[in-house]
C-alpha cells in the first residue's frame, strides 16, 4: 500500500518536517548549553537527540517522490554529513537522511567514530582492514551492530502495537539480503504500522512490516 503525494500534501509534509526539526533541536544539549540548528550542523548529535519519532517519520516521508530509484553503487562522499545524490540511494539512506534532517544526527560520523575505536567488534564481511567513511554507515549489518552497541535494541515480535513511529526494523529479504525500514505513524486497515523504505523503486510508504523475516528492532528514545 503506497501513498501518492500531491503538491498540497508535499507542502504539509515540508511544514511538518520543519516543525519536527525544531522540536528535536530543542532537545539537544551539548556541554550544558542549548544549540541552534546551525550549530548542530557543525557537530552531529548523538542518538539521544532522537526524542520524537514522528519527526523522523516526517523527514523520511518527505523523501517520497524525491528519491525515486535504488542505486547500490559504491560512491565517494564528503565527511561528515556526506551523502549520495538525493534522487537515488539504498535502504539505509532512508534512515540516514531522516535522522540527519529531523534531528541533526549524522550516522556517518557516529558509526565511523565507533568503528574506528572498535573495528574488530563490527561484522567482518567485506574484507576491509579499517573503517571506510564512504560505505560503512550504509551497510545494514553495521547499523545493526551500532544500534545494539548503543542500547537501542528492542524485542522482535509479531505484535503490531510493539512498533512505534520512528522505530527501525531490519529484515532479511530472500533469505540473504539484509534490509532496513522505518516504522511509520500511519497504519494499514488491519492496524499494522506502515513502513517507509527503499527496496528497489525509491522511497515508498507501504504495508510491509511483517512481510519479511525480522532480524532486529531498534528504538532511539
Amino acid at each position: 500500500m503506497c501513498y501518492n503525494i500531491t503538491m498540497k500534501a508535499k507542502s504539509v509534509i515540508l511544514m511538518a518536517t520543519v516543525g519536527a526539526a525544531a522540536i528535536c533541536a530543542t532537545a539537544i544539549v551539548i556541554r550544558g548549553t542549548r544549540t541552534s540548528a546551525r550549530e548542530q550542523s557543525k557537530s552531529s548529535a548523538s542518538l539521544v537527540a532522537v526524542t520524537n519519532g514522528v519527526a523522523v517519520v516526517a523527514a523520511a516521508r518527505s523523501q517520497i517522490g524525491i528519491t525515486t530509484r535504488y542505486d547500490s553503487a559504491y560512491r565517494s562522499m564528503s565527511y561528515p554529513n556526506g551523502d549520495v545524490p538525493r534522487e537515488c540511494g539504498v535502504c539505509t539512506d532512508v534512515i540516514i537522511r531522516a535522522l540527519r534532517d529531523a534531528c541533526a544526527v549524522d550516522l556517518q560520523k557516529l558509526v565511523h567514530e565507533d568503528m574506528k575505536a572498535n573495528f574488530a567488534k563490527y561484522p567482518q564481511l567485506w574484507g576491509l582492514k579499517k573503517p571506510d567513511t564512504n560505505i560503512d554507515h550504509r551497510r545494514v549489518p553495521n547499523l545493526q551492530c551500532y544500534f545494539k552497541r548503543k542500547g537501542c535494541s528492542r524485542s522482535v515480535t509479531r505484535k503490531a502495537s510493539d512498533y512505534l513511529p520512528g522505530d527501525v526494523v531490519t529484515v532479511m529479504v530472500g533469505g540473504r539480503l539484509p534490509h532496513i525500514m522505518l516504522v511509520s505513524d500511519r497504519k494499514a486497515q488491519d492496524g499494522t504500522p506502515l513502513v517507509i523504505h527503499n527496496i528497489g523503486a525509491g522511497t515508498q510508504e507501504e504495508n510491509a512490516l511483517f512481510k519479511y523475516p525480522m532480524t532486529g528492532h531498534y528504538r532511539f528514545r
